[in-house]
């Protein structure tokens, strides 16, 4: 019987677990038309960003310091987040969605800068952007922008 309640209660600590991550996850899109028409029918901005996730040192500390963060999960039920990443290793991402980036960063991103990230209207309209992230860390300018457009 005290094995029978123990494999319950681990199934259960097990399920509990899972569900938790699962709703700390953000909801990143990979297409930019696909969030177009979800920031339409929700009337939410678009957070765009662009990385280069394997090799950008700044793109990894702004994912781990702003992204991951609870003030920006907190945010982010607001907005339509999209990520255009641009990876080196070309095994990261299908060749479909390579190309695709390609010509979302020819589109909002001509200097390739990474990190960048864009606040865009439903229509693709930029409202604002910024640029880059510090090594001192500090994401006080991202939460700032974040607040100018929400």
């Amino acid at each position: 019987m005290k094995r029978l309640m123990y494999l319950a209660f681990l199934f259960f600590t097990v399920v509990a677990s899972a569900q938790m991550k699962k709703n700390n996850l953000l909801n990143w899109h990979t297409n930019l038309e696909e969030a177009q028409a979800i920031s339409k029918e929700n009337d939410k901005p678009i957070l765009l960003y662009f990385t280069g996730s394997d090799w950008c040192a700044p793109c990894k500390m702004l994912k781990e310091d702003f992204f991951e963060s609870p003030k920006f999960k907190e945010k982010a039920k607001d907005l339509v987040l999209v990520v255009i990443d641009y990876p080196r290793k070309v095994d990261l991402l299908s060749q479909k969605q390579l190309d695709y980036n390609k010509t979302v960063i020819a589109q909002y991103n001509k200097q390739q800068t990474f990190p960048k990230i864009l606040m865009l209207n439903p229509r693709g309209k930029e409202l604002g952007k910024i640029s880059g992230y510090s090594p001192s860390r500090d994401t006080s300018e991202h939460f700032k922008f974040l607040d100018e457009h929400l």
